[in-house]
């Protein structure tokens, strides 16, 4: 699995990678934690609005700072489909 934070690495950027790895580290999940900083590459995905979390490329949030409580619900979504 992997784990894609997407931004220019602003403060609000960096705690969701922070929080996306703790949800991660508290699942007990092997998955690798992927930043796109590339603007073409971020808009290519369809997001306007930063940060943004996508896991194996399918976009699940954006513009907003989640907690590791709800990344880890997103992502035992993502798993059980």
């Amino acid at each position: 699995m992997t784990l894609q934070i997407l931004g220019a690495g602003c403060p609000k950027c960096k705690t969701l990678e922070a929080k996306t790895a703790e949800a991660a580290a508290r699942l007990n999940l092997q998955a690798e934690i992927v930043k796109i900083t590339d603007f073409d590459e971020i808009m290519n995905m369809g997001v306007m609005m930063t940060p943004a979390l996508a896991i194996d490329g399918e976009v699940k949030s954006t513009g907003k700072v989640l907690t590791a409580d709800q990344i880890i619900s997103i992502i035992q979504e993502a798993i059980s489909n």
